[in-house]
């Protein structure tokens, strides 16, 4: 769960809505599940291949939700 709150954490400073919004929320306990796993599928979309540092951490981000028990 660490690492997967350490990504949240890059997600909820990266100041784009789409995933700071929902990972803010998420670090508070407040999230819903659904909106931030589409937040974050949307963000791959968008921006999964530009080279920022956030490009892998999307589908890592997804990977560790579903072990947590999230149905991504």
């Amino acid at each position: 769960m660490e690492e997967l709150r350490s990504i949240m954490e890059k997600f909820a400073a990266s100041g784009w809505d789409l995933i700071s919004v929902p990972a803010h929320a998420w670090l508070k306990g407040e999230c819903d599940k659904d909106t931030l796993i589409a937040s974050i599928k949307q963000a791959d979309r968008e921006c999964g291949s530009c080279g920022c540092e956030l490009d892998p951490l999307y589908k890592r981000s997804l990977e560790l939700l579903n072990e947590a028990g999230y149905v991504v």
